[in-house]
């Protein structure tokens, strides 16, 4: 792994952009973006517009190292140029923020209240190919619905052995299992969380460094010590569905913690708007999200 870029998600200030919007939340982000249905067709078509918003986002002024951290590609982001360079070497290289890779393929159908990752037989391919192209972590996801204990332990037990098979192919993993903001269990299940991540911690040697996302916790302050723990680099926050104003202020009280924010980092921008009012729009929501990160 990329020493430099370790040191800088170590104990760098900022948030990590997350810019990796999956083929089933596309047409969603798309809409808020200003852009409906009726105006394209196929995937192809989706694809190319959803990568003309990210590319308007990272190449603009406001978007750089300064205050973002790092950002998560989608495998599509990764597999284009940016201003004539590979997507991973631009954010690196151009703009000073660390590269990450959204890995996993989707959700399991839900079973004992959480939905774990669907396999990925392609995996070490992926990891090997981003990789070659200069990214430096991954990101994976699954939910957590309900205060199941197996479930919890179901889902931890998958990140962690997922995270280990990445971390042997040369890239620091982002461990997400998330919890529902909606769950009617969800101080409990974090609780139950709480106690698989560090059992989960435990496995690891000095040598494997990972990364956990998380949802900002009911109690502030809750996922402190896995801040603290010496075998994660960072502790990053997910805004799960909070408005970005209510995301940033759960976020200020979670010290140590940083945002990951994807829907909330969108919020407000629009492919109407000229490049003076997308740049100012997305420049006051990088200082907030920005300001709630470094608390």
């Amino acid at each position: 792994m990329n020493q430099e870029q370790l040191a800088r998600v170590r104990s760098g200030e900022g948030f990590i952009a997350a810019l990796d919007q999956s083929g089933g939340s596309t047409p969603k982000a798309l809409r808020l973006y200003g852009i409906e249905e009726s105006e394209y067709s196929g995937d192809a078509e989706m694809f190319d517009l959803i990568h003309q918003m990210r590319s308007r986002m990272i190449t603009s002024p406001v978007f750089n190292g300064s205050r973002v951290l790092g950002a998560i590609l989608f495998e599509g982001t990764m597999d284009r140029d940016l201003e004539g360079q590979g997507a991973a070497e631009y954010l690196w290289a151009g703009k000073g923020v660390v590269p990450f890779l959204t890995v996993d393929t989707g959700l399991a159908d839900e079973a004992d209240g959480v939905q774990v990752m669907k396999p990925m037989p392609e995996l070490d391919a992926l990891v090997a190919r981003a990789v070659a192209k200069g990214v430096f972590g991954t990101k994976m996801r699954s939910v957590v619905k309900l205060a199941n204990g197996a479930g919890i332990e179901a889902v931890v037990a998958q990140q962690f052995e997922v995270g280990k098979q990445i971390l042997a192919g040369g890239l620091v993993p982002i461990i997400e299992p998330e919890v529902d903001i909606n769950s009617p269990e969800k101080e409990q299940a974090e609780a139950l969380l709480k106690a698989s991540i560090l059992r989960h911690l435990d496995t690891l040697t000095d040598e494997q460094p990972v990364m956990l996302k998380l949802t900002i916790p009911t109690v502030d302050d809750f996922y402190l010590d896995r801040v603290q723990h010496p075998k994660v680099l960072r502790v990053v926050a997910l805004s799960g569905g909070y408005p970005r104003d209510d995301a940033n202020a759960r976020l200020a009280r979670n010290h140590g913690m940083i945002a990951s924010f994807s829907r909330a980092l969108t919020e407000g921008l629009s492919a109407k708007q000229s490049d003076a009012d997308f740049d100012a729009t997305l420049d006051a929501t990088i200082q907030g999200i920005f300001e709630a990160s470094i608390t």
